[in-house]
């Protein structure tokens, strides 16, 4: 009789990937191996094959769950609603405020894993132009010249990836009372105290 593995023996594929994401963000891609995912997990390394085919299709499950986190995430907050481009600013900056919109070690986990992977390499620059082209649009929609709107939106990016590849840490609470200079940087423009409330009741309530 040939034994069948019981559902809550092969756990889920969420769960598989969650165990690949710690082991990517503590140890790096090198680290990402079936029989250590199985061991933290306790289940068995056949169980794996149920949800992948083999390790490659578990990599690239990883990298497609942090565009749609990652990049996803940041244009739809290009997108969303706002009357002042310093409201608009404020919706972008919630990705560096809150973990389930931007990943930051997730983010610094695949560019260390890109440095070395000549495929993965391109797909982080196609996400880095993917970002900037929101942020850029988020300036023209405001009515900002062409060249000005790009230079200000890889100054956003390339602030936040300082902070992520720097593994700055920040009291949270000091990062949001820095929020408002930021945006005044990044826009030339202050935010009004109705609009930085609203921002900052968002992260305090």
């Amino acid at each position: 009789m040939i034994a069948v593995s019981h559902p809550k023996q092969r756990g889920t594929e969420e769960l598989w990937l969650d165990a690949a994401y710690r082991l990517l963000t503590e140890s790096g891609v090198e680290a990402v191996k079936v029989m250590p995912l199985a061991k933290s997990l306790g289940l068995s390394r056949t169980s794996f094959y149920w949800h992948f085919k083999d390790r490659e299709a578990l990599l690239e499950a990883m990298v497609t769950r942090w565009e749609a986190r990652n990049s996803g995430n940041l244009e739809a907050r290009c997108v969303a609603y706002a009357e002042t481009i310093c409201e608009a600013m404020l919706n972008i900056c919630d990705c560096w405020l809150m973990p389930e919109l931007f990943d930051s070690r997730l983010d610094l986990a695949i560019r260390n894993w890109a440095r070395t992977d000549p495929v993965l390499h391109p797909r982080v620059e196609q996400a880095d132009g993917r970002r900037i082209k929101a942020i850029t649009d988020v300036f023209l929609r405001f009515g900002y010249p062409s060249q000005e709107a790009e230079v200000r939106a890889m100054t956003v990016l390339y602030t936040q990836l300082g902070y992520i590849s720097m593994q700055i840490e920040e009291r949270p609470e000091t990062r949001l009372a820095r929020i408002p200079a930021y945006v005044a940087v990044f826009t030339g423009r202050e935010p009004s105290e109705t609009e930085f409330a609203r921002f900052r009741a968002r992260h305090t309530g």
